[in-house]
């Protein structure tokens, strides 16, 4: 029963392992280490309840998890690490450029929300959620839910708006 428990554990980690860690990223502002940290908690936190939550809905439960989380975390003044500031280069096929400034942008704009705001956003807009999955993983009303996702692309348009225009 163990293995089998293990087993369907191990998969739906492997699974979806990719998605949550980016949506993790969202949460803390673009942090990898953080992003990391908070993923790693959350599954943790799903290992423990996994027999009563596989068969109905793991992902959510981990997304209810790390917004929570994420908001949590922000509050604090120090995690307890200092990461290193740059990151080795790996080797890309193709010219990406231009897609990560993009995404850099974006999330250099996402980290500048209040964390429930980024929650709301990252939730309601990168993961598609309907309103009411927003606010139960935020545990907060819907039309708290809402307010905090209106504010956050309101300020994030506002962030976004300078466009850099190309010379020449």
């Amino acid at each position: 029963m163990e293995q089998a428990r293990a087993d369907g554990f191990d998969g739906f980690v492997a699974a979806r392992w990719s998605a949550l860690f980016h949506l993790a990223r969202l949460l803390v502002g673009g942090d990898r280490h953080r992003a990391e940290d908070l993923l790693q908690e959350a599954l943790v936190k799903l290992w423990f309840v996994w027999p009563k939550i596989a068969e109905e809905a793991p992902e959510a439960y981990v997304r209810t998890v790390l917004a929570r989380a994420a908001a949590r975390s922000a509050r604090r003044r120090w995690w307890g690490e200092n990461p290193v500031a740059r990151v080795p280069e790996l080797a890309e096929d193709g010219d990406v450029s231009a897609s990560v400034v993009e995404r850099s942008r974006l999330e250099a704009a996402l980290a500048q929300l209040p964390p429930r705001q980024r929650a709301a956003v990252v939730l309601r807009y990168y993961q598609d959620l309907p309103e009411k999955q927003v606010a139960e993983a935020l545990g907060c009303p819907v039309g708290t839910a809402r307010s905090h996702a209106s504010r956050g692309v309101a300020r994030l348009r506002r962030l976004l708006a300078d466009v850099i225009e190309p010379v020449g």
